[in-house]
């Protein structure tokens, strides 16, 4: 059974100006989220900037989220590595904090072969009991996991149920879908590409549009879901000037401006990243206008 259908949004870690987090403001965005009828929270993830997350302020905004949902929506919660033995110690406690799923990046920097995506995810997945979803983004990562490795692990790895899609590459995504024939699900892990990958069978997306349209993201994917392609397809048309504008920088530079334009004060981000350049700011500020969102 899929851990969600719809949009789940892959949730910004807000900051104090001090540079720290700020738990208070994650409270109120994430209640905004499940108001407007998001799907699932996806915690600690690319767009929750955990790769500058101490490893005690990355498990405290997992457990701060658990317990704030308090089970209205699902948490999946980010616990991958590029070392395996930090996985499974983040996923083991994920778990036992309440966590409903776990989201697994690819292992960035080391380029596993396929034999060794397989090693990995394996000994992650039999550590713990929870549904796990696959992130495949090899433009981050340096490493694609080739549809064959899904395949295998989706047949010989039950709590392997899910894969988070975010290559670009259609095609590939189409190879998925025929090759797994249901035995795993396929999210989006590219705003522009939610309808087009839904026609291919997935079930929804892992989103960082939905931090500023999260209504709007739910409507689109659940529209297609209940047979409204059209709609859906519409929709998708319509949200892709402002998606662009959300990655002319590295993600989630531009979404965390984008909110905080909004007046959502999600504060700034962690260096290496750095606050967005004016000229990419007032791209996305029109983008943001001509979609009919407000600004403070």
């Amino acid at each position: 059974m899929a851990i969600f259908k719809g949009a789940g949004v892959a949730i910004v870690t807000p900051m104090k100006e001090n540079g720290d987090v700020n738990f208070e403001k994650l409270g109120e965005i994430l209640e905004e989220q499940i108001a407007a009828g998001t799907d699932a929270v996806i915690i600690c993830g690319t767009t929750g900037e955990s790769s500058t997350l101490s490893h005690e302020e990355h498990m405290e905004a997992i457990r701060y989220t658990i317990d704030k949902v308090n089970k209205r929506i699902p948490v999946v919660a980010g616990t991958g590595s590029n070392c395996t033995e930090t996985a499974i110690m983040m996923s083991q406690e994920a778990e036992r904090m309440g966590a409903d799923g776990l989201l697994l990046v690819s292992p960035y920097y080391n380029k596993a072969t396929q034999k060794g995506l397989i090693a990995h995810y394996t000994a992650i997945a039999n550590s713990v009991k929870l549904p796990i979803i696959l992130y495949n983004i090899a433009g981050r990562t340096g490493i694609n996991i080739e549809p064959k490795t899904l395949l295998y692990l989706a047949e010989n790895v039950e709590n392997i149920v899910a894969v988070k899609e975010a290559s670009g590459n259609i095609s590939q995504i189409a190879d998925i879908a025929a090759m797994c024939k249901g035995k795993l699900d396929i999210y989006s892990g590219n705003d522009d590409q939610i309808t087009p990958i839904m026609a291919l069978g997935g079930i929804g997306v892992i989103s960082v549009l939905s931090n500023i349209a999260p209504k709007y993201t739910h409507d689109l994917a659940m529209s297609y879901l209940e047979g409204d392609v059209q709609k859906s397809c519409e929709m998708q048309l319509k949200a892709l000037p402002l998606v662009r504008a959300l990655f002319c920088e590295v993600n989630p530079i531009p979404v965390k401006a984008a909110m905080n334009l909004m007046g959502k004060e999600v504060g700034p981000l962690r260096m290496p990243l750095t606050e967005m350049e004016e000229a990419h700011k007032e791209t996305l500020k029109k983008a943001m206008i001509d979609f009919g969102l407000e600004l403070a």
